[in-house]
């Protein structure tokens, strides 16, 4: 389950994605256009300039940009940086796992190999998406329209 942590950080860079590429975005402006308690907010961001998604610069003209292009930077990512591996639990998990204390047989536990598909399948859409495709879904469909005459 993608935790409020997860959920704020993406929309955080969603908003980012939509900013002009390098210019910097206040805090306070992210968190107030979200809705996101802004001391949270410096929290994650934190996180995420340390994982080398945004950086930040302070004084006058301040604030966080992406690090990299919003094309360049895969959903999945975000996600495992915030809110650790995309696996429901740990025996299904690729970067964390570890064996359940109560399985005897774990070729044949129905709960892992049920987990295991779930997994994938959330590897599936998170590390195929990227953070411009996601900003793409919050664009208005009148801005896709075309008109023949």
């Amino acid at each position: 389950m993608l935790t409020k942590k997860g959920k704020y950080g993406l929309k955080a860079m969603v908003h980012l994605a939509g900013q002009p590429p390098g210019e910097a975005t206040l805090v306070t402006d992210i968190a107030v256009a979200n809705q996101i308690p802004k001391k949270f907010l410096d929290t994650i961001l934190g996180e995420l300039r340390n994982a080398g998604f945004v950086n930040s610069k302070k004084g006058k003209g301040g604030g966080y940009t992406l690090a990299r292009p919003a094309h360049e930077i895969r959903v999945g990512h975000i996600v495992r940086v915030l809110d650790g591996p995309l696996a429901p639990i740990q025996c299904a998990s690729k970067s964390s796992y570890r064996r359940c204390d109560d399985c005897t047989d774990e070729k044949h536990c129905a709960v892992r190999l049920i987990m295991l598909e779930a997994r994938n399948a959330i590897s599936t859409v998170l590390d195929n998406r990227t953070l411009a495709e996601m900003r793409a879904l919050t664009e208005s469909d009148s801005a896709h329209l075309m008109y023949y005459i």
